[in-house]
């Protein structure tokens, strides 16, 4: 007997039933980027592997899924290469592709390579699938779907104000209700100068970043293993527990940041944001969180992430501001930022939550029972009618098949009216029509048909 087939672990099957769930969510996002203004591209799935690293930190590179080179790659390395057993030497040696980690740092190379046809400030964005190394558990998958906006080539901050109204915007249509969580780097840098340890930023972010996973304990003994001294782990400690109102956590950081130039600076363009953003009337919770750091290293401002508050999950949204992405590619002084929706971890809390419209659930809205072939070659011209009018229908394909079968085909397709039409039907123009959900039938005209359906 054959072995049974299988699919990588973090990696799914979805049904016709779950992409209409899907194709739900892409639609709710992707109209609300249009309402916005933004424009969509595509990025191809694999990008050199220069084009990926160095550009999410040591962990980040770790995730990269690297695609083996076509041809006898081994003929070029030596037998010490071989036997050295150094897996990351030995990838560099035939592998030169790698599958995208996410959707910004293609978007920054596809910025660069087609500067001369953008017009900017260059609004855009992408609904794609990308693929990460990490080990599959809940709410984490090795490949997922982002759907990333991005606008590149401003420096305003009424980008960030513009992009958490999106936020808003698309958990407010899907009825989930979040806590937006905003900081900046600015600031954690200026923290990392108040405290003694500028040259250890990037520790104490990707350290920070965790706290909601690992705890403080894990946090503070991480710190330390990174060789952060006792004394800057102390002066760490207040900053990162500080609580209040946004207002209040700002006046105080304006009191420990008074040494530093740039933590200031930080707190300046949070407080113009946060401001900006309370006269807006959102209908989600907006909050300053200082250990909020988003462990990857292209940011260099505002940094968002957004936490459903109904489900235990980790954040569905998150973003911010890169400066200098483009100057890696030879692109200097173009100012981005962006954000991304987890489309995955989205789904598994509308499922949780049991949040789906029901009419974006349903595949066909109409069936047509087959009687055969003279009644079927009747119902296909009516079907031309309906489909014209907007409803989704279908005609059984298969002459002869029992009533029973086609009925359970409706049912198990959740098909909301079936429609019938034999010898007495043809004879007075009129349809059988079922609602499959009251059970309710009776005769109806094509027009009578399609009114009762729309509504």
């Amino acid at each position: 007997m054959a072995a049974k087939p299988g699919i990588p672990k973090g990696t799914r099957d979805f049904s016709p039933a779950e992409m209409a769930k899907r194709n739900y969510i892409f639609d709710t996002i992707r109209n609300v980027y249009h309402l916005y203004g933004f424009q969509q591209i595509e990025t191809p799935a694999m990008e050199n592997l220069s084009t990926l690293m160095g550009k999410y930190g040591d962990e980040g590179d770790k995730l990269l899924f690297k695609i083996q080179n076509s041809g006898d790659y081994f003929s070029k390395l030596t037998d010490e290469e071989l036997l050295s057993r150094d897996a990351a030497k030995l990838a560099s040696k035939f592998c030169e592709k790698g599958l995208r980690y996410d959707l910004t740092v293609p978007f920054a190379r596809y910025v660069v390579m087609h500067r001369n046809e953008i017009t900017f400030p260059f609004k855009r964005y992408q609904i794609q699938p990308v693929w990460r190394a990490d080990r599959p558990q809940k709410g984490r998958y090795r490949e997922f779907y982002q759907c990333d906006a991005d606008v590149v080539g401003s420096d305003s901050l009424l980008n960030e104000i513009e992009l958490m109204e999106i936020v808003d915007t698309v958990f407010t249509k899907f009825d989930i209700h979040v806590c937006i969580k905003i900081n900046n780097r600015k600031i954690l840098s200026g923290i990392a100068e108040v405290i003694g340890e500028s040259d250890k930023i990037v520790d104490i972010t990707v350290a920070i970043d965790k706290l909601d996973k690992v705890g403080l304990d894990n946090v503070n003994k991480e710190l330390s293993e990174k060789g952060i001294s006792d004394e800057a782990i102390a002066k760490l400690q207040p900053i990162i527990n500080l609580s209040g109102t946004n207002a209040e956590k700002l006046t105080v950081l304006k009191d420990v940041l008074a040494s530093s130039e740039i933590g200031l600076k930080g707190v300046e363009e949070s407080q113009f944001i946060l401001e900006a953003l309370s006269t807006l009337d959102l209908k989600n919770k907006i909050e300053l969180d200082l250990t909020l750091a988003r462990g990857l290293n292209y940011y260099t401002g505002a940094i968002f992430e957004v936490k459903a508050l109904d489900v235990e999950i980790g954040s569905i949204t998150g973003g911010g501001r890169y400066d200098n992405l483009t100057g890696v590619f030879g692109l200097k002084d173009v100012s981005g930022v962006g954000i991304s929706f987890g489309a995955d971890r989205i789904y598994d809390v509308l499922n949780q939550l049991e949040l789906y419209p029901k009419d974006a659930l349903f595949g066909s809205q109409l069936l047509f029972i087959n009687f055969g072939e003279k009644e079927a070659a009747y119902c296909l011209k009516v079907l031309t009618k309906v489909r014209k009018a907007g409803i989704r229908a279908e005609i059984y394909p298969d002459f002869g098949a029992k009533m029973k079968k086609q009925m359970t085909y409706a049912n198990n397709n959740q098909v909301a009216f079936v429609a019938m039409v034999g010898e007495n039907e043809m004879a007075e123009g009129k349809i059988s029509l079922k609602n499959m959900e009251t059970g309710e039938q009776k005769a109806v005209t094509i027009e009578e048909l399609v009114n009762i359906i729309k509504k």
